[in-house]
């Protein structure tokens, strides 16, 4: 049935209704037991929208990728009081930001690491599914256009071009899922709580688009907001007004992309808002582990039912594979002298080019890999270090034979021969470095024997970093006598196995977070990415305090430089917010949501609209003075609709009993921010917000003066209580997740890999029936594909795989050479599925494969329809393709066929019933329930204090009578 609305329903209806049942329960044994402490989910509609969102997200890991991709990208219309325009961000963009992403990169880590610098540019779609977002009230009534009959898009456009404050937003889904439909409901609220208008993207998402094709897609839509090409129907949007957000994996792009500008030298937008961050897609932080009853993520992780996408291997045993084993391979000697970093001539000349390049995607053998005496973890640790030469710290570089140094990066092409064999990584000894963490190491514990006992002591968890840091595809088991696995199956969708340690996958291992614009960071204290969000935020905001380990800054290109260039402080604002769970911001209709919509909207409003003096003393909108005036009209207690809820008539004295305004009597986002916005002034004062020390003011400081603000603030740190209250956060020394030592961050655990090996295995024997099916419809792909090429070629295609033509971009033609075709040349398209050459495209990466129906489907748009430059002419469709095309439910007979739906949205009749709509409807209910049961308490509260009162009065006038008499 896949995922659609009614399978969503016949899935929560009876979660709904255990969860109205279990809390009712759950609340009469509380107050029976007299536990006064407030939890979270003591709100009935928070307890039932976490639990129908747990629900959701579970029901798509027994359903397809692609069914749960095509649910959550089916468009939506927006409401009536939203202005949605949408546009396509164009090929000029998407190729600035692709040269600026090569530039990064660098020729070795392209090849290496990546698989080159071709297959990632390549898309469906003529350019990047985005909208314009902002509330119509804002809309101005002067309409400037240059057409005499413009669309609604174009006159939207120009109406919003007076609102200067523009949010960014990329949306999250674990990078493979949501879009801008799942998202516009709080991206609309976040544009009517700062009076501004933001721009979402719909970046392709994996499996079929994996990295680093999200990354190119969110600087694709920064630029197009800073430089826009000709024909865009916007003006230039300075960074300075512009904030980057996301959520979840949106938040973890936009800091991902915020390092690769600051790295680049290109100015960064204002600030930036990351809620509920992935950070780490390697699960190294125990959170993960530990929080997985109070979060929305499913049990198991991301796994789901076998389809052609995904799982890339159908089977445990196709081809003779196992989706974990014990290790077969001891540490190789250096990093750089073993083919499992980087395979040498002599290996490469062994094995025929698709086992070589297969082994992660086609089910390539390597068992000459085995060793024939394989010891446990300790005893690897202990050869490591007792036989191996560390190579110096240096850049990635070449012989002059053309065979890698020591030193060569220890990523590989994705599909190479270490998907099959475990990897290590030798550090250099500790005197020949920095101290890698906070606490200093023994300097005792030097010996041979003293460094394996500290291994012993620690069971493999907080070793020594003499040692080696083992890296994807090894695992690191609790137990140190034990045969480390070896994973022999992708087990994240977003990045090979060897990726996932990459700055730009995971970026809490950059070599430094420093120097970033300023960073709102808040979570959830219940959710499974707590750790990795909290030592983030640290992180950036102390680089010399939390460094990167050896291996990363060692490896990786830029960053031992990056170490070493920026060392400035990071300003965050860091909040953790008691009982909530991943992305709190989907529940808008809890107390603590609605403060971090206002607080959020403040922090927009203060970066975008003060002047960079004042932000270069102040990025805190808590800190300015005078308090910043709040416009009550775009409050929380406002429905989705913009309507105010139902008021309840108050008197004069009870106004002045509850001290707030005569326009309401619910507590809102506003009122919990100016609270806050006191409390945080007073952890000034209490030295409770850490302050850069007197006397290190910046010359522009120093000539301005602090103003009236609270200056030099680098971070505040706080907790946010189940009513949206503020307190300072514990020390860093009562944090666990901040006395991790940076060796163990970024390594693969046993834990989190039994857990998903557990959920696998279960999977793999319910589905077996249908992945066998799979396997079936993955050769008929192949079949289609093969004869469509040929057909291509029967009619004349001509095409140029390796050479990019100079194109006279003056005399552009957007019509092919061959005058019968129906397709077109697009001269900024660079690249297609026929121009990766000697590529090495992720194993999942639509690009390189003929045996889905979206690659099909790409690989006819690219072919028959807009070719990419490298074309020469475009071909006519045989007849009988044209005819399959008719009867083919995902073709078309003339038109490019629907491409892959982790890009393009799917248009399906309006109706009221989807799935999107109905949860925007229940948020919109919520929302208003909530509204009225505070209103509800509020009034209990006024009349049991006007009757406490007016008690008061009787008894002193009593008492004054009886003194009388």
């Amino acid at each position: 049935m896949g995922v659609n609305t009614f399978s969503a329903a016949v899935h929560i209806a009876p979660v709904a209704i255990k969860t109205l049942v279990q809390h009712g329960r759950k609340k009469a044994h509380k107050y029976k037991d007299g536990k006064a402490e407030a939890e979270a989910t003591d709100d009935i509609f928070f307890d039932e929208g976490f639990h129908i969102v747990k629900a959701f997200i579970e029901l798509g890991t027994h359903n397809a990728v692609e069914s749960l991709q095509a649910f959550t990208n089916t468009h939506v219309p927006a409401p009536p009081w939203a202005a949605v325009a949408p546009v396509q961000i164009p090929f000029a963009s998407c190729n600035k930001a692709a040269d600026v992403l090569i530039d990064w990169f660098g020729p070795d880590d392209l090849e290496h690491v990546v698989g080159g610098e071709r297959w990632w540019q390549v898309r469906g779609l003529d350019g990047i599914d985005s909208e314009w977002i902002t509330e119509y009230k804002y809309l101005s009534n002067e309409e400037a256009s240059q057409n005499e009959q413009p669309s609604e898009t174009e006159r939207y456009i120009a109406r919003m071009e007076h609102l200067e404050s523009v949010m960014l937003y990329v949306h999250g889904g674990a990078y493979f899922w949501g879009s801008i439909n799942t998202h516009r409901y709080q991206i609309i609220r976040y544009a009517r709580k700062f009076k501004g208008r933001a721009f979402a993207v719909n970046y392709r998402k994996a499996p079929q688009y994996p990295w680093p094709c999200p990354l190119q897609d969110v600087l694709a839509a920064y630029f197009y907001l800073t430089n826009p090409p000709p024909g865009a129907l916007h003006k230039p949007v300075s960074p300075s007004k512009i904030v980057f957000a996301g959520d979840s994996a949106g938040a973890g792009l936009c800091l991902t992309a915020l390092t690769v500008l600051r790295d680049m030298g290109i100015q960064q937008p204002a600030g930036a808002i990351l809620i509920s961050p992935w950070v780490d897609m390697t699960h190294s932080f125990p959170s993960v582990m530990g929080n997985t009853a109070t979060d929305i993520i499913p049990p198991y992780g991301f796994i789901h039912k076998p389809s052609p996408t995904w799982p890339i291997h159908l089977l445990p045993d196709e081809n003779g594979r196992a989706r974990a084993i014990p290790t077969q391979t001891n540490p190789p000697p250096q990093p750089g002298h073993a083919d499992t970093l980087q395979p040498n001539k002599n290996r490469a000349a062994s094995h025929d080019e698709p086992a070589e390049r297969g082994a992660e995607g086609k089910g390539g053998q390597a068992q000459d890999l085995k060793d024939e005496h394989v010891g446990s973890q300790v005893e690897m640790l202990s050869q490591s270090q007792s036989q191996d030469t560390p190579p110096e710290p240096s850049s990635p570089a070449r012989s002059d034979s053309g065979g890698p140094k020591p030193e060569t990066p220890s990523g590989l092409h994705p599909n190479g021969v270490a998907g099959l064999a475990a990897h290590v990584d030798v550090s250099p000894p500790p005197e020949d470095r920095e101290t890698q963490g906070k606490k200093p190491k023994d300097p005792q514990a030097t010996s041979q024997e003293d460094r394996t006992k500290q291994v012993q002591d620690h069971s493999g968890l907080d070793y020594d970093s003499g040692f080696w840091e083992p890296k994807p595809p090894k695992v690191l088991m609790d137990d140190p006598h034990a045969r480390p696995l070896e994973l022999r199956s992708q087990i994240q969708l977003y990045a090979t196995n060897e990726q996932l340690t990459h700055p730009l996958v995971s970026p809490v291992l950059q070599g430094s977070l420093g120097n970033l614009c300023p960073l709102y960071i808040i979570c959830g204290d219940g959710e499974v990415l707590r750790d990795e969000i909290i030592y983030l935020a640290h992180k950036a905001a102390h680089p010399d305090e939390y460094p990167a380990r050896g291996g990363i800054l060692r490896e990786g290109r830029r960053q031992k430089e990056n170490a070493e260039r920026f060392k400035t402080p990071t300003k965050v604002h860091l909040q953790v917010y008691d009982g909530m769970c991943h992305v709190l911001t989907v529940f808008t209709f809890t107390r603590p949501a609605k403060y971090a919509y206002s607080s959020i909207a403040q922090f927009v409003k203060h970066v975008t609209q003060q002047p960079p003096d004042h932000l270069a003393r102040n990025p805190f909108p808590e800190f300015h003075i005078p308090p910043e005036e709040l416009d009550d009209s775009d409050d929380d207690s406002e429905d989705a609709g913009g309507r105010p809820p139902t008021q309840r008539a108050i008197n004069s004295g009870e106004r002045a009993i509850m001290g707030r305004s005569p326009a309401r009597d619910v507590p809102t986002g506003q009122d919990d921010f100016k609270s806050n916005e006191e409390r945080a002034k007073e952890e000034v004062k209490e030295g409770e917000a850490e302050q850069m020390p007197a006397g290190t003011e910046s010359e522009s400081e120093k000539q301005n003066g602090s103003g009236k603000d609270i200056p030099r603030v680098i971070m505040l740190r706080e907790r946010v209580d189940v009513f949206g209250k503020v307190r300072p956060m514990e020390p860093e020394e009562g944090i666990p997740a901040l006395q991790l030592k940076p060796q163990s961050i970024g390594i693969i655990k046993e834990a989190p890999v039994k857990r998903w090996l557990t959920g696998q295995d279960l999977w793999d024997k319910k589905y077996k029936h249908r992945a066998l099916k799979m396997i079936k419809r993955r050769r008929k792909y192949e079949e289609k594909a093969e004869r469509l090429l040929q057909h291509a070629h029967e009619q004349g295609v001509i095409h140029d795989s390796l050479v990019r033509p100079t194109v006279d971009h003056r005399s552009r033609s957007h019509f092919s050479l061959a005058s019968a075709a129906s397709g077109v040349i697009d001269h900024d398209r660079r690249w297609g599925p026929l121009d990766l050459g000697n590529e090495v495209p992720a194993p999942s990466a639509i690009a390189g494969r003929r045996d889905t129906a979206a690659a099909v489907a790409l690989l006819k748009k690219n072919v028959y329809h807009t070719a990419p430059v490298t074309h020469k002419m475009v071909p006519k469709l045989k007849t009988s393709d044209v005819i399959r095309g008719a009867f083919e439910e995902q073709d078309n007979p003339r038109h490019p066929p629907p491409q892959s739906v982790s890009e393009q949205q799917v248009y399906q009749p309006s109706s009221p019933m989807h799935g999107l709509r109905i949860w925007q409807s229940l948020v919109t209910y919520f929302m208003r329930k909530s509204t009225q049961k505070a209103a509800t308490k509020a009034a209990h509260g006024k009349d049991h204090a006007a009757s406490a009162l007016n008690d008061a009065g009787k008894a002193l006038q009593l008492k004054s009578s009886k003194s009388q008499r």
